[in-house]
């Protein structure tokens, strides 16, 4: 899994309410966790391991296309 400032990231659970939030910063080599994600729900920042149900939605990049 990579991920890069500005993606987003769906947890899908299995028990309680799915959760969203931006990676604000990228802590492991290549893309690779831990990210510090901002959570939509609570605007809290957290570090994140992703884990099974987890999904990161790579944002728009200005140039790419």
């Amino acid at each position: 899994m990579s991920a890069a400032p500005g993606d987003r990231v769906l947890v899908r659970a299995l028990h309680g309410a799915d959760r969203d939030g931006e990676v604000v910063a990228v802590r492991g080599a290549d893309g690779g966790p831990p990210y510090v994600v901002r959570w939509a729900r609570s605007g809290e920042e957290s570090l994140f391991f992703p884990g099974a149900g987890t999904v990161i939605e790579p944002a728009t990049r200005a140039g790419a296309g």
